[in-house]
């Protein structure tokens, strides 16, 4: 079977640093930092006092009150993501065959708010269960593309990815191979996540995983820094479009980039932390790279999930050592969640537009907040530290890994006939 081409034809993201994808870039170029004290809920008592929060954002702007009520955040998020998304890529659906335009979808936790609210009415009533009646579909994961499906009435393949952090990564993937197959002509996919609630900070202390910097939080996230102590949670959502090429050029659509390989694997080795070689990291980025059918001289620049734990930054810089040689030297590496903080399932949809964006202008975007050289790096490796840099991107990788020792990379083409 000769497989498809697929291109990006459309954009849509709401992030600590920005609700529209211009936003967004215009403040990664220019190392804006997303971290400030919490507002969703009083977190006085918490190891933890700060996040990357969606600041300025109404689910009512762009949905009835009544049913925007009947949704978890994580939907709001995606729901508006897809939006742009759709607007952006200029997708006029009575004109297109809904039945080849599905949707994949990632996150990681899903509806934490609202099985936190339900529960506690529970346990804090007289013991009656007096539950929401969509409580149920309000939390589970799959209820995100299922109403972005309804929204526009969309008929194709329909379900989500989850594998922790990764998860939004592993939609791409999955949406990638659908096109290329034959079964879909457009797929929507992405990811969002919403666990800035007690339940979701409250538990990632727990683990001791996430920065305690209160009297700093502009500066907590520090991947790669000496003095990194923790991740900063994050939320919000990345879309995008994917199309085959054909389909594209038929309808006239913009390409950003074309999306040419993604790669998967286990590290089979601890159920939170990473492989402290980066063995299961190297195994996806090699994974990518032949689905793609390049080598390791043609990658530019690699999105690192680069999380700002002491133990995970150094295992991807050891697998990317590993599996680049001597050409680790010549790419620009930077941790986006310098600035976004961890989006955990929106994570790799987030960063995917980050490296489309790379690609299409040719500008890599830094890693913030670096204040110390860790002794553990090879001070060869360029982690665009602190201030952006233009350079020609014709191939951009971005790794996302989660929680199980799921690992997926995903790499980005500039567009050529």
């Amino acid at each position: 079977m000769e497989l498809k081409r697929v291109v990006v034809t459309g954009l849509g993201a709401l992030t600590p640093i920005g609700n529209t994808v211009p936003e967004f870039w215009d403040n990664l170029i220019k190392g804006v930092s997303g971290a400030a004290p919490i507002t969703r809920f009083d977190a006085s008592k918490f190891k933890t006092r700060f996040a990357c929060e969606v600041k300025g954002f109404n689910a009512e702007d762009f949905m009835e009150r009544k049913e925007a009520r009947k949704v978890d955040p994580f939907v709001h998020y995606a729901l508006a993501a897809t939006d742009e998304a759709v607007a952006d890529a200029a997708l006029q659906f009575d004109k297109l065959d809904t039945n080849r335009i599905g949707v994949i979808w990632g996150a990681g936790i899903g509806g934490l708010k609202t099985f936190l609210d339900e529960v506690s009415n529970f346990a804090n009533g007289d013991g009656t269960p007096r539950f929401n009646p969509f409580f149920i579909p309000k939390m589970i994961l799959d209820i995100a593309p299922g109403h972005i499906s309804m929204r526009y009435g969309l008929h194709g393949l329909n379900f989500s990815t989850v594998s922790a952090c990764a998860s939004s990564t592993n939609a791409l993937i999955d949406s990638l191979n659908y096109i290329r197959t034959g079964y879909a002509d457009i797929i929507i996919t992405g990811g969002s996540e919403a666990i800035i609630n007690e339940a979701g900070i409250g538990g990632f202390n727990a683990m001791h995983a996430l920065s305690t910097r209160n009297d700093d939080p502009a500066t907590a996230s520090r991947p790669f820094d000496k003095d990194r102590d923790g991740f900063v949670a994050g939320e919000g959502a990345g879309a995008i479009i994917l199309e085959s090429l054909e389909h594209a050029k038929a309808r006239g659509a913009k390409i950003y980039a074309e999306i040419v390989g993604g790669g998967m694997s286990a590290d089979a080795h601890h159920i939170t932390a990473s492989h402290p070689e980066g063995l299961g990291a190297r195994l996806a980025m090699a994974n990518a790279m032949r689905d793609a059918r390049i080598t390791t001289n043609d990658i530019d620049y690699i999105n690192v999930h680069g999380t700002s734990t002491p133990v995970g930054d150094i295992s991807e810089a050891k697998a990317i050592l590993d599996q680049f040689g001597e050409h680790a030297y010549a790419l620009n590496i930077s941790s986006t969640k310098s600035m976004t903080g961890h989006l955990l399932g929106a994570a790799g949809a987030v960063e995917s537009i980050a490296s489309l964006l790379a690609v299409k202008h040719d500008i890599v975007p830094p890693t913030i907040n670096h204040f110390t050289d860790d002794p553990a790096l090879d001070p060869k490796l360029n982690f665009t530290f602190n201030n952006a840099q233009k350079r020609g991107v014709t191939y951009a990788l971005s790794n996302t890994f989660g929680f199980g020792g799921h690992n997926a990379s995903v790499i980005f083409k500039k567009f050529e006939e």
